[in-house]
């Protein structure tokens, strides 16, 4: 067995892959006072807010959510720092622990059958496929990320880079809190804003969370019901057929594509699945 890779590799390299089904958002008019460094992130702030007020967001959730909110510089550094789809197939397997994921993915197969099988039931993704998704991004729910989702997304929507795409994202973190899915002191995820065990961009928790434990609030952090039903729900709605297969060149590749991005990740997902549903 592999040893399993660590927190921080997990945070370099897993919550770097933005899912592929995310689109390049709309110009944001607090985008205009975006920088590269802190000096103007106040300014930006106040900007930001008065926007979103605008766009819906309620007034109690941004003086809640963004209350002392301060510029990461952490963040951006990551944020330019990311090297790891240079690697080979073989290379990003060894570095994702891709032997570990399909032994435990084995085992948690078993363990939870009951839950894969509603899952399966009802958006017709296989557990092979849930399991590999589950234990790339997380290790399993075991490495979920430790930073501040809102910090980090409001970090990220501030710098120039890609300020618009994140503006996006944080104003629908804000609109979680503000469904009442979960308080803002509770979203702790991956360093680009990534939430709950398979790690969704705020915009895709919004989406296509769903909440499969019936408790009404859908948790992808704590609830490994709704993390992995959610991700099913993902695939479905990208198109995913029941019972057929999902290797490249097969009817479901297309799916795991919309997952991510990267041609490298795609391959390991669907080589990972296949392995753990033998």
């Amino acid at each position: 067995m592999q040893k399993l890779i660590t927190p921080i590799v997990l945070a370099m390299i897993i919550s770097l892959i933005m899912p592929a089904a995310s689109v390049e958002a709309r110009t944001y008019t607090s985008s205009k006072l975006c920088g590269n460094n802190s000096n103007g992130f106040n300014k930006w702030l106040q900007a930001f807010k008065e926007e979103a007020l605008q766009l819906g967001i309620d007034k109690r959730v941004l003086d809640d959510a963004l209350y002392g909110i301060s510029y990461n510089s952490r963040v951006t550094r990551l944020d330019r720092n990311q090297k790891s789809f240079k690697l080979t197939f073989d290379e990003f397997m060894k570095k994702r622990g891709a032997n570990y994921i399909v032994k435990k993915g084995r085992k948690l197969k078993k363990a939870n059958a009951k839950l894969l099988k509603q899952i399966e039931r009802k958006y017709g993704v296989p557990p092979g496929i849930i399991m590999a998704i589950w234990g790339m991004e997380s290790a399993f729910g075991r490495y979920t990320g430790n930073m501040n989702s809102i910090r980090s997304l409001a970090t990220l929507a501030y710098d120039c880079r890609r300020s618009s795409f994140f503006t996006r994202e944080l104003l629908a973190a804000l609109k979680i809190v503000q469904n009442g899915d979960m308080h803002s002191d509770q979203m702790i995820g991956a360093w680009a804003g990534e939430i709950g065990q398979t790690q969704f961009l705020a915009s895709n928790y919004l989406k296509f969370a769903v909440d499969f434990d019936g408790d009404g609030r859908r948790d992808l952090i704590r609830s490994r019901a709704d993390a992995l039903a959610s991700t099913a729900n993902f695939l479905a709605s990208f198109g995913w057929m029941r019972g057929q297969g999902y290797q490249e060149g097969q009817t479901n590749y297309p799916a795991i594509q919309e997952w991510n991005s990267a041609g490298v990740y795609q391959k390991a997902l669907a080589t990972i699945a296949k392995r753990i549903d033998k």
